[in-house]
């Protein structure tokens, strides 16, 4: 009776969630070292008495804003999608399971160092002890968080995973015995959707201070703004990729910095003769047979009602997965998806006091897919082009698979730092990446790319890249302001390039007695008179964007030009130049009839059908032309848009709405105090019911910014509820 007594006091939470006393003991008392106050947008503000605590009030708070996004990003990790959404996605979890061993994680965590451990464990710590305190809520499928989880996901980059040119589909069609291999998934021609950074020094600024521009462009929601303090020296403000511990992209007293993604060859493909042995299969490599090594991964799927499972055999060579067949050879894959150093130097750099102890975790070479654009209160500014770069015989192609039969393809060890390529504090006195080539970071200023092989910075040039050196070039005293300013110019360079092409193809060749006449002069008319700004109330940009979609197509297929000028710039350039009329004048057309069957007309400025909405939390994001929306003058980053926004119409709607491009923007100003402004899209909140779900949406459309609260008395000041974790 005493036992039974016993249960029916025991709290209906660690029933449910399986946590033991002893765990909810130490959560409860971690919990009194870590207050958050949450200002008046919401942002959490995390205050703990160590670094650990400020990571377990972290997650706690990530958890509260949005466990959903929390929870997905480890069961993408872990290989597990296909238990939630079904036997669609099983092989998306092959390939994370290729590449992503669970077992490395685990020992990476066991022998890593004190320190590390200690975040790691505030990590789960910070997550379960949230879930115990909400029984109400309920996971997708994962109901317990194992401190080794952040060892699979070491690097905070939207493009973490890197697969060379490997597809989907090919990777479908070798594991899932499909012969047809006639439709690959071709690699994207450029980042359309990447980021931007830029980086001004004391010369260039009103103040005689560094500053830093940080736009990262990817879905709406990927990070949330968070600050986190300990009273072990730590205090970093910026954006923090869901579930992860680590602000990715921000700025602490001494320096801050911005990541955009790159093509860095880190990642590639090889070659294998693959032949039949007496126990199964073997493949060449250095004149001598070596066994594929086999491992079966075992994936779990729902069919709706149960779960069921089927069990895939990887095959491995030296160099990695077999991951394709493509024209009758068989590819393996290498690439550094998941390292220790990676989160090691992740957290290191947040707490980074000089530009020396910065470069020192650059050092450890752990960034797999990521370029650093960097200020600090020292006045310094740098750009540094990759980071974790394997040294190669620059003989090869290696932007194609190379033999993997031979030991000359091998990598051999990482490039230094000091050999990458980089540049540091430049006589014109601003840096800037848009996923742009790494030698026009600096203008005239920029690397010379004859000193560098050409696996280390195969970026091409693209017009974001083009508008910003054009448009930082224009300022000499740049406050906060006019840093935003910039990182806001509206012009679109591809159009300067491709409209007035347009126009001498109407007015050369359509008379007024033909047929498309009447269709188009009013519509070149309009063209004609732009300057090519991007805003809510212009109907050329409407026109622009809908012709440039469809002859997009053709600017990509451009072939027949030499290598160094196949960029997005020297291909539009070229169609501009070549095209015949008809190239140019029937798209038009075309857009014409479709603006008019859509919407009863051509005369449409930009905000009318651009629009941006947040009505529910849901992965997949949702949109309604009956539901309230805002109208949104910006445009997708592949006509030169800095403020990218990437718009489309779906099924269920005639307007257009935005699915990637800025997200979280903040313009710092370094010196004895910091001066930050920044800019969330939508709000704080992913609960639907909070104020903080859509407080930044009107000015997310426009691009007017909040105030950074870094200091805790204006934290205070500013206070809209202050607690410890599980209050």
């Amino acid at each position: 009776m005493r036992l039974l007594l016993l249960i029916c006091l025991f709290p209906v939470q660690v029933m449910a969630q399986n946590f033991s006393v002893r765990e909810i003991s130490t959560w409860e008392k971690q919990s009194k070292k870590v207050t958050i106050i949450r200002d008046n947008w919401g942002i959490p503000h995390i205050y703990g008495k160590s670094d650990a605590d400020a990571v377990f009030g972290l997650m706690y708070a990530q958890c509260e804003d949005d466990f959903k996004r929390v929870e997905f990003n480890y069961i993408e990790k872990l290989g597990r999608m296909a238990e939630v959404k079904g036997k669609d996605v099983l092989y998306d979890d092959l390939l994370i399971r290729l590449i992503l061993d669970q077992k490395d994680a685990k020992a990476d965590y066991q022998r890593g160092p004190a320190w590390l451990k200690q975040l790691c464990n505030a990590f789960a710590d910070g997550i379960n002890f949230y879930l115990y305190k909400h029984p109400e809520v309920r996971p997708a499928l994962l109901t317990r968080f194992e401190p080794w989880f952040p060892l699979l996901w070491t690097d905070g980059s939207i493009g973490a995973i890197s697969i060379a040119d490997i597809s989907m589909n090919e990777l479908k069609a070798f594991y899932g015995g499909t012969p047809d291999l006639s439709k690959v998934d071709l690699p994207a021609e450029e980042l359309t959707t990447g980021s931007n950074g830029f980086a001004i020094a004391p010369s260039k600024s009103a103040s005689g201070k560094a500053m830093l521009y940080i736009n990262p462009h990817v879905s709406p929601y990927f990070r949330p703004e968070v600050h986190m303090v300990s009273e072990a020296g730590l205090n970093v403000y910026g954006a923090v990729t869901w579930g992860q511990f680590f602000i990715y992209q921000g700025f602490n007293s001494f320096c801050g910095w911005m990541h955009t993604s790159c093509y860095v060859d880190a990642a590639d493909t090889y070659i294998e003769k693959i032949t039949p042995a007496a126990n199964g299969w073997q493949y060449l490599y250095d004149g001598k047979q070596l066994p594929l090594v086999k491992k079966p991964i075992t994936i779990r799927y729902s069919n709706g009602t149960s779960m069921e499972s089927t069990t895939i055999e990887g095959l491995y060579t030296q160099h990695g997965p077999l991951m394709a067949r493509r024209n009758g050879q068989v590819l393996s894959m290498k690439a550094d998806n998941r390292i220790m150093n990676g989160l090691i130097q992740c957290w290191q750099r947040t707490r980074a006091n000089s530009m020396a102890a910065f470069e020192k975790t650059l050092a450890l070479q752990g960034n797999i897919s990521n370029n650093t654009v960097y200020a600090d209160a020292a006045g310094n500014i740098a750009y540094w082009h990759g980071n974790r770069i394997p040294k190669k015989d620059p003989n090869f192609d290696w932007t194609k698979p190379v033999d993997g039969t031979t030991k000359v393809t091998d990598w051999n060890g990482l490039h230094p730092i000091s050999e990458t390529v980089h540049l540091i504090n430049p006589p014109n006195g601003w840096l800037q990446n848009c996923n742009s080539s790494a030698f026009s970071v600096a203008g005239a200023n920029s690397p010379d790319p004859g000193k560098f092989p050409a696996y280390m910075a195969p970026d091409k040039e693209n017009f974001r890249g083009i508008n910003a050196v054009r448009t930082l070039s224009e300022e000499n005293a740049y406050t906060i302001d006019k840093l935003i300013a910039a990182g806001y110019d509206r012009r679109l360079p591809a159009f300067e390039i491709l409209v007035p092409a347009l126009v001498k193809a109407f007015e050369s060749s359509v008379l007024p007695e033909d047929s498309l006449f009447a269709y188009l002069a009013g519509p070149v008319a309009v063209l004609k008179q732009w300057d090519f700004k991007s805003t809510e109330s212009s109907i050329a940009t409407t026109l622009a964007i809908e012709w440039g979609q469809k002859i997009l197509p053709a600017i990509n297929g451009i072939q027949s030009m030499a290598d160094e000028e196949s960029d997005i710039v020297h291909k539009t350039k070229y169609f501009a130049a070549h095209a015949k009329p008809a190239a140019l004048l029937i798209p038009l057309y075309t857009t014409i009839l479709e603006l008019q069957q859509k919407f009863g007309k051509w005369q449409l400025p930009l905000g009318q059908i651009n629009r941006f909405q947040r009505i529910s939390n849901d992965l997949d994001l949702k949109f309604d032309d009956n539901q309230p929306s805002l109208p949104v003058g910006f445009v997708t980053s592949t006509w030169g848009m800095l403020p990218a926004y990437v718009s489309f119409p779906f099924p269920n709607t005639k307007k257009r709405y935005g699915l990637h491009g800025n997200s979280f923007i903040c313009a710092v100003e370094f010196g004895p105090r910091i001066k930050a402004k920044s800019l969330l899209a939508g709000g704080e909140s992913g609960h639907p019911e909070s104020k903080h779900f859509n407080d930044q949406a009107a000015m997310y459309a426009k691009g007017e910014f909040k105030e950074v609260l870094y200091y805790r008395e204006d934290v205070q000041k500013h206070a809209e509820k202050t607690y410890h974790p599980g209050e």
